[in-house]
């Protein structure tokens, strides 16, 4: 299974496939200390890995609080999160970085099509470059 049952094809071009999913405590540890980019119903974590990790392809995590809901809500929350990104087709990842989604209550709301939307725009967003610190935005 890999990256929490979603399909080895995602990835914005060959050897961009997510290779796994995280599933230590230490990898998602590591990608919160990364890049964030928030929507309205998720946040979406990145951080390139060390070249000496020997992985090839990108890693995605999941995660949903227990502060969004009851196990039920949880595990709906999941289950929509995986299949947009399922049904999304390539995301546009970096093979050298692990990614986490970490998913808000909105999601059970949100529009299907709108989730996979945000999907796509904020794997385009968390790897464009920064605006300086005190840059001011027009």
């Amino acid at each position: 299974m890999t990256a929490t049952g979603l399909s080895g094809e995602v990835g914005a071009a060959p050897g961009a496939a997510v290779s796994e999913r995280l599933k230590k405590r230490a990898d998602f540890l590591a990608v919160a200390k990364g890049r964030r980019l928030h929507t309205s119903s998720f946040t979406l974590q990145a951080a390139e890995r060390p070249a000496t990790s020997g992985l090839t392809g990108a890693r995605i995590g999941l995660t949903v609080t227990k502060k969004t809901g009851a196990a039920v809500e949880r595990t709906r929350i999941r289950r929509r999160l995986r299949e947009a990104i399922r049904t999304r087709g390539p995301l546009p990842v970096s093979p050298s970085h692990d990614y986490v989604i970490v998913a808000r209550r909105e999601i059970l709301s949100a529009d299907f099509s709108q989730i996979g939307a945000d999907l796509i725009s904020a794997f385009r967003k968390i790897h464009s470059p920064r605006p300086p610190r005190g840059a001011k935005r027009h």
